[in-house]
């Protein structure tokens, strides 16, 4: 029989058991740890451990999380974003002293032993027993990786975590059976290989490329033998054996792993004094995480990539399945993100709006027949420092994919579309109308997409100048910007017509609803958002087929396979007669209409501006045959503030306007975006005229445009009385009350339309 030790009052067998956290193992179990000596302990004696048998023989290794890259058109890194800092590399990749160090002082015996170490265990307990304590563990590096595997497994889920390291009987007698598995399919180079990429080095570091790369600035293949040391005594307790916070801890830590490393020859004590001898030299690199840190101004894009990605079906059925995705890592994301667009963009954005503000502009670029974003910017800098006018809130884009909870009134760039519609009825562009100033017209004479009447009332609405009184044909109320024209094309094309056309070029609501059928919509009541508006004008670009936005080109997994995305999907929205029409006269309104500012020089290009009522929202969305930009100046923290006798980029506005302040910028995004070799034309066409009565503009601010138009509804097509802004956080409710009126913005209540 065993002898009972004086301390303790348990057999060296019990105590051997208790270390293992059981209270005896079979020899069926023992035969397969391959254990010399077994017997000497008694632990093939009487007994099984419960449930032992009914745990899963095969250990489910799941994918380790890792950094994912993602990059621009060019191939050009854009960011990284992970859960973990991991990148997997192969044993060959990883320094023969960090792979000694590591077996050194966690496993000196790794190559001698199963799946535990028996003799390890018997030094370990002896050595506790003579302290009365827990001074030494017996884990083996198999064991540890088993353990490893579970938290990893776990995630986030700090429930799960705990349950991966609990100190029970249940939790070591399933790591050893998988230890067991382990040993005999992996054997000891791929272990060794898959504990150095699993496991926490602290710094935020998983994996040993990770942590090379964070304290040395290096491979890790190209690790020295003091560095090797130093990383493999963190192992224990990252946090107590941190270099960067304890470099005196840190330096014991690493003498304690040279010494080892002398004591197994795994170097010659030579090595080992001299490396004793050498001071801590690390070369920190700090960790870069996520689309804040993205560059060239990038964030609110790669941000976008990142919803695509949890929103689209393509990269999962579920919710779950997407983050998991996300989360999981790996990928190399290839974008549509153009270097030079973007870096258009964000000087537009930055060059008449400064991010100290009250107002912010926003500018998206998409490519004419692929669907593809060029560019994302804005005024004030993607960040989560509000003192430094840092947002996170994307104006460019839907509620769902991180923009406001609405989006903003269009205003007069929506009547491009009712033109389309008109045009696609048969109605001529020579088309006249004579008009007041005001106009009242019964809600009754526009119909519903149900035949049903679209109101009971009278829709009172306006110029903006009393001067606009006369008649006028498509191509002249497009470049004036008449409101009242475009009410009664609109009661002629069809309420119904109009707003499917817009449908079918992609328009949508920011909080993607359905567009109330109201005949407000003709002066932009509807709230849109740039992407949306840059992706329909580009369909006019491409000669009336609409293709929808997409900001992913390819995405390979850590293996380098390919997988699924979203393709741009095409559909012809209206004939290449109505969209070359309609582009002969937009371009009217760069040449000697509400858009003269914006307009470029050197290359057919065409556009339309938009001001909503009070001046609250400014748009100038315009193309060439190979490139639509989108521009919205506005306030975006909530006040829906109107822009009458204010500062914007140390500039003063009496009133701001849609050819004023959005088309100049417009301009720069364009012009630094496009190649100067490549001018493409539009398809000309001869676009006939009627007979007409020039307005005149008295005020002589080149953009007649703001929609004084109203319907007596409150606000509009907002059926639940909401406002239409976001805060610079996702998400947050604003009250109700702060937004009013009608116009080129098309609130439908205020009564009133301009530029």
């Amino acid at each position: 029989m065993p002898k009972k030790r004086s301390g303790g009052g348990l057999t060296t067998t019990q105590q051997a058991a208790k270390f293992l956290g059981v209270a005896a193992l079979s020899g069926a179990v023992l035969a397969g740890i391959a254990l010399p000596a077994a017997g000497a302990l008694g632990l093939a004696a009487k007994g099984t451990v419960e449930g032992f048998d009914e745990i899963p023989s095969n250990l489910k290794t799941p994918p380790l999380s890792q950094r994912t890259t993602i990059l621009d058109s060019e191939g050009g890194a854009i960011a990284t974003v992970y859960s973990r800092d991991r990148t997997v590399v192969p044993l060959k990749d990883i320094s023969p002293y960090m792979q000694a160090a590591i077996i050194a002082i966690e496993d000196s015996r790794f190559y001698e032993h199963g799946a535990i170490d028996l003799k390890g265990i018997l030094r370990a307990m002896n050595r506790n027993v003579q302290t009365g304590g827990t001074a030494q563990g017996a884990s083996t590096l198999t064991q540890q990786y088993v353990k490893n595997v579970f938290v990893e497994e776990a995630g986030d889920d700090q429930e799960k975590v705990a349950q991966a390291t609990e100190q029970t009987i249940g939790r070591k007698v399933r790591e050893l059976k998988y230890a067991i598995q382990v040993e005999e399919e992996l054997g000891k180079k791929k272990i060794l290989e898959n504990y150095l990429n699993i496991t926490f080095f602290g710094q935020q570091a998983y994996g040993v490329e990770a942590a090379s790369q964070r304290y040395f600035s290096k491979r890790a293949k190209d690790l020295e033998v003091g560095e090797a040391a130093l990383l493999a005594g963190i192992v224990q307790s990252p946090t107590r054996y941190d270099p960067v916070n304890d470099t005196e801890e840190a330096t014991k830590r690493r003498n304690i792993v040279l010494t080892r490393m002398a004591a197994t020859k795994a170097i010659s004590q030579a090595e080992a004094e001299k490396a004793i001898a050498a001071p801590i030299k690390l070369k920190v690199s700090k960790p870069k995480n996520g689309c804040i840190t993205a560059v060239s101004g990038s964030g609110f894009f790669c941000d976008y990539v990142r919803k695509t990605i949890l929103t689209d079906p393509a990269f999962g059925k579920t919710e779950e399945e997407r983050t998991k995705l996300w989360n999981l890592g790996g990928l190399t994301i290839r974008t549509t993100l153009d270097p030079r667009a973007q870096k258009a963009t964000n000087e537009a954005a930055t060059a008449k709006v400064s991010k100290a503000d009250k107002f912010a502009a926003s500018v998206v670029q998409v490519q004419p027949g692929s669907g593809k974003i060029l560019a994302m910017g804005q005024s004030r800098p993607y960040g989560l420092d509000q003192k430094q006018n840092e947002t996170v809130l994307n104006l460019g884009v839907s509620n769902k994919m991180g923009g406001s909870t609405y989006g903003f009134q269009v205003g007069s760039t929506f009547k491009p579309f009712t033109a389309a519609a008109a045009l696609e009825k048969g109605i001529s562009p020579a088309q006249t109308f004579s008009s007041g100033w005001k106009l009242s017209v019964p809600e009754s004479s526009y119909r519903t997409c149900d035949g049903a009447p679209a109101g009971n009332q009278n829709w009172d609405l306006q110029n903006e100048l009393e001067s606009e009184v006369g008649t006028w044909d498509m191509t002249s109320a497009l470049g004036k910007s008449i409101n009242t024209y475009f009410a009664l094309l609109e009661q002629k094309a069809g309420l119904c017509e109009t707003l499917t056309m817009a449908k079918n070029v992609g328009y949508e609501r920011g909080d993607g609803k359905e567009i109330l059928e109201r005949p407000a919509a003709t002066l932009g009541s509807v709230d849109s958002t740039p992407l949306s508006m840059a992706s329909a004008y580009a369909t006019f670009a491409n000669r009336g087929t609409y293709c929808t936005p997409v900001a992913i080109e390819s995405i390979k997994d850590p293996q380098g396979k390919k997988l699924p995305v979203p393709k741009t999907s095409c559909s012809r929205a209206m004939s290449e007669k109505t969209a070359d029409t309609i582009n002969q006269m937009l371009k009217g309104v760069v040449e000697d209409g509400t858009g003269t500012r914006a307009g470029l020089s050197d290359r057919d290009n065409a556009g339309k501006t938009g001001t909503t009522n009070d001046r609250k929202d400014a748009w100038f969305v315009g193309y060439t045959p190979n490139l639509s930009t989108a521009v919205w100046v506005g306030d975006d923290v909530g006040e829906k503030s109107s822009m009458y006798n204010v500062t914007i980029g140390g500039q003063y506005y009496a009133k701001v306007c849609g050819g004023c302040l959005p088309g100049p910028i417009w301009r720069i995004a364009m012009t630094g975006a496009l190649n100067a070799s490549e001018t493409p034309s539009f398809n000309p066409i001869a676009v006939p005229r009627g007979k007409e009565k020039e307005d005149k503009d008295e005020e002589g601010d080149g953009d007649g445009d703001r929609d004084r138009g109203g319907d007596r509804g409150g606000d509009g097509d907002r059926e639940d009385n909401k406002p239409g802004r976001g805060d610079r956080t996702p998400g947050i409710q604003l009250p109700p009350g702060l937004i009013g009126g009608g116009g080129d913005g098309g609130q439908e209540g205020g009564g009133r339309s301009g530029p």
